[in-house]
């Protein structure tokens, strides 16, 4: 009855190659997670000196136009494996392999791989080095992760796709700065199998919570509170796409996340949102949490919704 993070952490895993020369110690990502996650220990990591290591190229833009990235980020326990397969699809169907690489670490060390293109939606990968961490961590991760790329590539716009606990931490990021203009906004965000009112067995039980006529849960979290709250703070230019899984198991979820808590965010943004459209995946094959970042529909859809495929 309670939130198997063994079995999480085989499914989120399952397709990592692990180097343990890179990875960090349980301890320092346990740790910082931890000061990341309180407001007030937060100043134990600014503290720490800054480090830059470029080793990415940045080509000259290709004409007069404004450059409107696509940014990935994954979730708990997440990676580069993550989000590589849409991000080496999302290249060819833009007809250039090359992208942008960023690894950050919650002491605000940036590592930069790869290449910033000159055209119209560079696209950038983001990998969080602290990788277990909660939905308060990765607040913290955007909070200076976007402001620094934004200053250094000169952009003002980004389209968002996210999988999982990142899916509400992007809405909250926006919400948070919506009067902020030194801060980078959204576009266009795409969410994929995204906890907006909870997680299975962790403050949602499936089959429990259910909708109501005006599509608002009937039970809800702290975490949904706060969107609620702050509702009209959503720029109304925003578009949004948000896919979810149902493994047809009685369970209505992906094995983590319920329909209901995906499905909750609708709510939240399609008054106010230019535009918002949802999309189940159904099967036990196609629809589980971990493979829905690597389901070619997915993509497919993400793509064609961002502008990147015809």
């Amino acid at each position: 009855m309670f939130f198997n993070t063994k079995k999480y952490k085989e499914e989120a895993e399952k397709n990592r190659k692990h180097n343990l020369s890179e990875e960090p110690s349980m301890f320092n990502m346990i740790s910082l997670a931890i000061l990341a996650t309180f407001a007030p220990t937060r100043i134990f990591l600014r503290m720490h000196k800054k480090h830059i290591e470029n080793k990415a190229t940045t080509e000259e833009k290709s004409g007069n136009f404004e450059q409107i990235p696509v940014i990935y980020l994954h979730g708990f326990r997440g990676g580069d494996y993550t989000t590589a397969v849409m991000v080496k699809q999302a290249c060819k169907d833009k007809g250039n392999d090359k992208y942008l690489k960023v690894i950050a670490d919650l002491l605000g060390n940036f590592k930069l791989e790869g290449t910033w293109t000159g055209d119209k939606n560079p696209i950038v990968q983001v990998v969080f080095r602290q990788r277990i961490i909660g939905i308060y961590g990765i607040d913290y991760y955007l909070s200076f992760v976007l402001p620094f790329l934004a200053k250094r590539y000169h952009f003002t716009r980004y389209n968002a796709v996210a999988h999982s606990l990142a899916c509400p931490c992007v809405v909250r990021t926006e919400m948070k700065n919506y009067r902020n203009k030194n801060f980078p906004h959204l576009k266009t965000c795409s969410f994929i199998a995204g906890p907006f009112d909870g997680v299975t067995y962790l403050g949602d039980i499936p089959n429990v919570n259910i909708l109501t006529k005006k599509g608002r849960p009937s039970v809800i979290n702290p975490h949904y509170f706060y969107f609620l709250f702050r509702r009209k703070r959503f720029n109304p230019n925003i578009s949004v796409l948000n896919i979810y899984g149902n493994i047809l198991d009685n369970t209505n979820t992906d094995k983590f996340i319920s329909v209901i808590s995906a499905k909750s965010i609708r709510y939240i943004l399609a008054p106010n949102a230019h535009s918002y459209h949802e999309v189940e995946v159904r099967g036990k094959k196609y629809a589980e949490h971990s493979w829905m970042h690597d389901n070619p529909f997915v993509i497919n859809i993400v793509d064609k919704f961002i502008g990147l495929k015809k």
